[in-house]
C-alpha cells in the first residue's frame, strides 16, 4: 500500500517540471491525482507520461472562473479533496528600474493572487485532516536583483503558509511551504537571453549552490510527498528549504 492510497490530490501546474514529477510520484503512491495547466497539448503529454489514475483539467489559476470549474469538477467526480499542491507559478526577470505594471500584475496575479484563490475556493471540499503544500522558493530569503516582483510573490506564499496553518488548526489541516533552490526544469529556458543562453543560465545558477549542482524535479517531488503525507504529521506552518544549501551555508 502506498503512502497516499485512497487520497484525492490536486496539483496545479502539473504538466511540466516539479508539478509533473510530483504527480508521477503521487500516482505511484496510490493517489487519485488531478493536474492543471494552461496548455491542452502539454496536459495530454503529461497524462500519457504519468499513466495511472490522473485527470487533467485545463485552466489558469489567475482566472477565477477556471478555478471554479476545476473545483466543480473535483466535487462532481470525487466529492472532496485530501491534498492540495499549489505549484503553478511563473518566474520572469525585470529589475526594479525597468519593471512595468503589466509585469508586476502578471507575476503577482499568478503566483500570489492565483495561489490565494486556488486554496480559498477549495476549502469547502478539503477534508478535515488534509494537507496543503505551497511552493515558495529561495527567492523569499535572498536578494535577487533581477527578480524583485517574483521574490515578493514568493514571500507572500511563505506568509500564506503561516497564516493559513493558524487558521485551519481547528480542522487539523496542515499547511506547509517548500522552498526549492535552482531546479532543472523547463522554466529555466524562459530565463535565457541572446547573450546568456540556457547552458550559461544553468551554469550560473549551479555556481550559487554549495552542493555545486542544480536540483532535480524528482528531489523536490520527494520533499513534497513528505509534507503532504503523514510522514510530516507534526509539522504545520513550516517552510522546508530544499536548495543544496543555498540559504543555509
Amino acid at each position: 500500500m502506498g503512502k497516499l492510497t485512497g487520497k484525492t490530490v490536486v496539483i496545479t501546474g502539473g504538466s511540466t517540471g516539479i508539478g509533473l514529477a510530483t504527480a508521477k510520484r503521487f500516482v505511484a503512491e496510490g493517489a487519485s491525482v488531478y493536474i492543471t495547466g494552461r496548455r491542452e497539448e502539454e496536459l495530454a503529454k503529461a497524462k500519457k507520461d504519468i499513466g495511472g489514475d490522473v485527470t487533467t483539467v485545463r485552466g489558469d489559476i489567475a482566472d477565477l472562473a477556471d478555478l471554479d470549474r476545476l473545483w466543480a469538477q473535483v466535487k462532481q467526480e470525487r466529492g472532496s479533496v485530501d491534498i492540495i499542491v499549489a505549484n503553478a507559478g511563473i518566474a520572469e526577470p525585470a529589475p526594479l528600474p525597468v519593471a512595468t505594471p503589466e509585469h508586476f500584475d502578471r507575476v503577482f496575479g499568478i503566483n500570489a493572487r492565483g495561489t490565494f484563490f486556488t486554496v480559498q475556493k477549495a476549502l469547502p471540499l478539503l477534508n478535515d485532516g488534509g494537507s496543503i503544500v505551497l511552493i515558495a522558493g529561495v527567492a523569499h530569503q535572498v536578494g535577487w536583483p533581477d527578480f524583485p516582483a517574483y521574490s515578493g510573490s514568493k514571500a507572500a506564499i511563505r506568509s500564506y503558509a503561516r497564516s493559513w496553518a493558524a487558521a485551519l488548526l481547528d480542522r487539523n489541516i496542515r499547511v506547509n511551504s517548500i522552498s526549492p533552490g535552482p531546479i532543472e526544469t523547463p522554466i529555466l529556458d524562459g530565463l535565457s537571453t541572446p547573450s546568456n543562453d540556457g547552458a550559461a543560465v544553468r551554469a550560473g545558477l549551479a555556481a550559487t549552490v554549495p552542493m555545486g549542482r542544480l536540483g532535480e524535479a524528482e528531489e523536490i517531488a520527494s520533499s513534497i510527498l513528505f509534507l503532504a503525507s503523514d510522514d510530516s504529521s507534526y509539522m504545520t506552518g513550516t517552510d522546508l528549504a530544499v536548495d543544496g544549501g543555498s540559504t543555509q551555508l
